[in-house]
């Protein structure tokens, strides 16, 4: 059976990462983060790292992301990078992710490029409010990632908010469903279910 590829995209801290792994919980689906594919940064100073531009199109891998896509969507398994958001450069090793009757990719850009969504059997974009991804953003990157709040304030509104009104925000017109990133999780699960099922 060919996978079916489901497309999850949003702005920075909208609730694409728990939307997907909601569906994953219910249905099986192997998540493939594309947020992993961020080219790699390790032969920058740290400093230099930590002022780049993470929020463009460009700062990722988007030819391997179409090609480990393709071959997801021929029903063969894929080695995904991993990324360490706290160095800015990826990780050692990979991670296999098997084509199983339901494929999410998930991130920033997932309904960006053409080459991506031709491929994609359903489209999702999660909708949040700026100030609401701020406070999660600030939560998350403060716990998780190790940054200062003034680092994370600086990113927000240096690079993340005006790229996602940029780059993010438009692709949410590709979508077949909109999701509120505020609307409790089961609310938006279940319309994604709807649709699968």
């Amino acid at each position: 059976m060919k996978p079916r590829l489901l497309g999850i995209a949003g702005p920075s801290c909208s609730g694409k990462t728990e939307l997907a792994r909601w569906i994953s919980r219910h249905t099986g689906a192997h998540i493939l983060n594309l947020d992993h594919y961020y080219k790699d940064l390790a032969h920058l100073p740290l400093e230099v790292r930590a002022r780049t531009n993470f929020d463009e199109p460009a700062s990722v891998d988007s030819l391997q992301i179409f090609a480990d896509a393709g071959e997801l969507a021929a029903g063969r398994p894929i080695h995904a990078p991993l990324y360490d958001f706290t160095t800015h450069s990826r990780a050692p090793g990979d991670e296999i992710i098997q084509p199983g009757e339901i494929v999410i990719l998930e991130g920033l850009f997932a309904l960006y490029w053409p080459e991506l969504r031709a491929l994609l059997d359903l489209k999702l974009y999660v909708d949040a409010p700026d100030e609401v991804c701020f406070d999660r953003r600030l939560r998350r990157d403060t716990v998780e990632r190790g940054r200062t709040p003034e680092s994370v304030k600086w990113q927000f509104e240096s690079t993340v908010k005006p790229m996602a009104h940029m780059h993010i925000l438009p692709t949410g017109e590709f979508a077949d469903l909109v999701l509120s990133g505020l609307d409790p999780l089961d609310v938006s699960g279940e319309k994604v279910m709807a649709r699968l099922f």
